[in-house]
């Protein structure tokens, strides 16, 4: 599981690695649950023949999925990762599902407690060739009880007790957990296919083009 991320401080690598313009405000670096930061989707237009409508959007919203029926943002504590075998079904997670609210996150780094110390040592994970991560999520719309319209997101996530890096990660007699981390060739591919394919692009990343350092 993830709960701390870097997000990408460098504007011209977010637009030439994702294909995407930098919203104004791009919220925090250095994300936490409930913090804000940005995420990519498929703009809702997109569909409509406009060739005006960019294939992908970045926007800004919290770490952590708010769903329409939560009484107050507080919910994104403990949602900012959905376990991709449940997530079609658990109420937090399954509206976002269904509706094909599907998004990448772009980060430069992600960070995971090392326990063969015998105590947790944060460690800092990276594509070993240097380029950003674009892990898979979901998003949702939700409206505060002021009526302000807040997006959130969620990083979805995948067994990884057989995979070689992160079954190393996360204390000692914990299920290992690791967050999708999508190639390029399959972003677009994502965010655009029927729902029903959803679950084809829920493989752990190789973990010979990873590395991870304390």
């Amino acid at each position: 599981m993830c709960s701390h991320f870097q997000a990408i401080k460098d504007r011209a690598q977010l637009e030439k690695e994702f294909g995407v313009k930098p919203p104004p405000e791009q919220g925090v670096f250095d994300v936490w649950p409930a913090y804000r930061a940005v995420f990519i989707r498929r703009p809702s237009e997109a569909d409509a023949g406009d060739e005006a409508v960019p294939d992908r959007e970045a926007l800004t919203g919290v770490f952590g999925l708010i769903p329409v029926w939560a009484k107050d943002d507080k919910f994104a504590r403990r949602t900012y990762n959905a376990r991709s075998e449940t997530a079609a079904t658990l109420p937090s997670f399954r509206d976002a599902w269904r509706r094909g609210h599907r998004c990448i996150i772009p980060a430069e780094a992600l960070y995971e407690p090392d326990w063969r110390s015998g105590k947790a040592q944060a460690t800092r994970i990276v594509r070993r060739d240097g380029r950003a991560l674009g892990v898979a999520g979901l998003w949702s719309a939700w409206k505060s009880p002021a009526g302000d319209p807040i997006l959130s997101f969620t990083m979805l996530t995948v067994n990884a007790d057989d995979h070689p890096l992160m079954r190393n990660l996360h204390k000692p007699g914990d299920e290992k957990r690791m967050v999708v981390i999508l190639p390029e060739a399959n972003y677009d591919d994502w965010l655009t296919a029927p729902v029903g394919r959803s679950m084809a692009f829920m493989q752990p990343y190789p973990a010979g083009q990873m590395l991870a350092n304390p």
